[in-house]
Formats: C-alpha cells, sequence, structure tokens
C-alpha cells in the first residue's frame, strides 16, 4: 500500500488501498462489518440510517463485531468510515456529526459541500477527513479548508459523478497536494486498483462490485440487473437528483419512462433525496431506477464480500508481478 503520514495508522490492517465506497440506500451495516475485517475500509452514508438514533445503533454495531472478531482472530479490522453530506439542506447534519463525534471516528468523508465546518470538531476527534470532489477548484478549496485527503470523483463513478478523466485529474491535483488521494471511478478489479497507485493515489473506491454482493442493502434485483448490464447500459442524465448521475439504462425503461427522452428535473434538493421516508413516498416506479458506474462491466455475478476482496487481492498482485516483470 502507498502512504503517506498521514495513513501510515491503517498500513498493517488493510489488505488492499482499497474503500468499499459510501452507497446511498445500499451500505449498511452487513457490507462494513464485512469489509473491514476483510481488510478493507468499511464506508456508509450516515443518512442511510433513518435516524441519528439509529447512526448510533448501527456505529455500536459495527465496532463491538468488529472488536469481537479482532479478538477471535488476532488480527485488527480495517477501520470504518463515515460519509457526511454536508450540503445545507441535510438538515440532520448537525445531530449525526455529534453522534460521530461520540464515537471517535478514525476517518470521515465529507460529500456535496465544503469540508470547513466539520473539519475542526472532527480533528479534535482524532478523525481524518478526507473531501469528496469533482473539480480541480473543489479540490484547491477542500485543502485550503484543511482536508487530509481528498476523494476525486472522476467520469464513470456510479451515481452521483464526476466529469474528469482519472488520468487528467489526478496528475493535476498531484501538481499541489501531497496528501492521499483517492481515485473514485471505473475500479472494477484489482488491475484497475494497482493502476490507481501507479497513477498517484493512495486508495480508490470500489462501488458497484459491492452493490452485488450478499452483504449489501441491495435490491436482488438490482444485484441481478448489474450482474446483466455493461458499461453500454450506464445513462449519465441529471433528471434523477438534479446532479450528474451515472444510472442503469434498462432500470428506466423498466419504470416506463424513456432514456432518451427524460423529464427535466427541477431545483437541486439533496436534502430530500437523502431522506429515506421522502424517497419512499415516491411512486413505486421511482424506486426501482437504479444507478451503476462503468464498471458493471466487471460484475458478472453475485458474490459475497470475502469472494470479492479474495478475488481483487489476487488480481492485485498478479498485476504487480506483471509490473515487476515490465
Amino acid at each position: 500500500m502507498q502512504t503517506t503520514d498521514s495513513l501510515s495508522r491503517f498500513r498493517d490492517r488493510v489488505s488492499l488501498p482499497l474503500i468499499a465506497a459510501p452507497m446511498f440506500l445500499v451500505s449498511g451495516v452487513e457490507l462494513v462489518i464485512a469489509a473491514c475485517r476483510n481488510g478493507v475500509i468499511g464506508s456508509f452514508p450516515t443518512v442511510n440510517c433513518r435516524s441519528p438514533e439509529q447512526l448510533d445503533e448501527w456505529l455500536g454495531e459495527i465496532e463491538s463485531r468488529l472488536q469481537r472478531h479482532s479478538d477471535a482472530s488476532g488480527k485488527p479490522a480495517a477501520p470504518i468510515c463515515a460519509n457526511l453530506i454536508v450540503h445545507r439542506s441535510n438538515a440532520r447534519l448537525e445531530q449525526d456529526l455529534k453522534v460521530l463525534l461520540r464515537h471517535r471516528p478514525e476517518m470521515v468523508i465529507t460529500s456535496v459541500g465544503s469540508p470547513a465546518p466539520v473539519i475542526g470538531p472532527l480533528h479534535d476527534a482524532g478523525a481524518l477527513v478526507f473531501a469528496d470532489v469533482a473539480s480541480i477548484r473543489h479540490a484547491e478549496r477542500a485543502v485550503v479548508a484543511g482536508a487530509d485527503g481528498l476523494v476525486l470523483l472522476t467520469a464513470g463513478a456510479g451515481g452521483q459523478t464526476g466529469w474528469l478523466n482519472p488520468f487528467v485529474f489526478v496528475r493535476a491535483v498531484r501538481a499541489f497536494f501531497d496528501g492521499p488521494i483517492v481515485l473514485a471511478g471505473g475500479i472494477s478489479d484489482g488491475h484497475a486498483l494497482r493502476a490507481a497507485q501507479a497513477l498517484g493515489c493512495d486508495l480508490a473506491y470500489m462501488g458497484t462490485k459491492f452493490i452485488a454482493t450478499r452483504e449489501s442493502m441491495a435490491d436482488v434485483r438490482y444485484k441481478e440487473l448489474l450482474v446483466a448490464s455493461t458499461a453500454d447500459d450506464v445513462l449519465l442524465t441529471s433528471a434523477f437528483t438534479g446532479l450528474q448521475t451515472n444510472m442503469l439504462r434498462p432500470s428506466i425503461e423498466a419504470a416506463g419512462l424513456d432514456p432518451d427522452n427524460l423529464p427535466q428535473r427541477g431545483a437541486i434538493d439533496i436534502g430530500k433525496d437523502i431522506d429515506i421516508g421522502a424517497r419512499e413516498s415516491r411512486p413505486k416506479r421511482w424506486k426501482d431506477i437504479w444507478s451503476a458506474g462503468h464498471s458493471v462491466s466487471g460484475v458478472t455475478e453475485l458474490l459475497s464480500v470475502d469472494e470479492l476482496v479474495a478475488r481483487t487481492l489476487a488480481e492485485y498482485r498478479e498485476a504487480a508481478a506483471r509490473g515487476k516483470l515490465g
């Protein structure tokens, strides 16, 4: 694992330089625990919990079960990483932050806004703060605000996506930032993960392939659609959230909509989009419109997290060996 000083504390606890990406309505207790005990940083959006009280319960359960695993195996688990939506329309931000501070997380990722308001309290609690950014300008601002690391949202990421080519984005950010960089978008296997490191990244997100695991909270029909789909089935649209989002064209068609003639979305309201209750009140056909990244071509079967990590680790080692031969 390529490390910087701030990541050295995790070096002996990870099997791969990988984060199981925080995914709305997908990442839950079982997925996070399975990732962490396999040496992969397990993350989840705090808004996947219906309330701050449930967030407290989730963190308590994850921490206690991972501690039991570590005690039994003699091997410490990889870090737990919460994802905070810092957009002003997230009415729960302050409450969720208080819960996190009580649990003293090792790592937190901020999304959809400046990390500035939460960096101080999280640093006081001992957390590393990584900011999710989709442009060079936002990366610069996050560094100025004091972010410890950056998650570069590049073209091809599932759900809310970036638009910059990862080669260009990473190298442009490396020109002014020597801290930890996480590549988000297009990581479908261990070979891509190794390439991300060669490009200058310390870690990478893997999201779409973790959706299709037995431990994810995703609907089984969603998982099966991922297996049946390829990158050609991914459609970039702002029709559903007001933000550029990679969605699965077959799921849009199944909802009775024309992917090539979608209605225009009004003003962005992140608050409603991340509220589970508000989403559940939508017409049923809208609930089954699902997202995926370009890496969906690599989803060929439903796996357990154990199997996915073992396979990715083998691919990563194969890529490393190939590099040495070169």
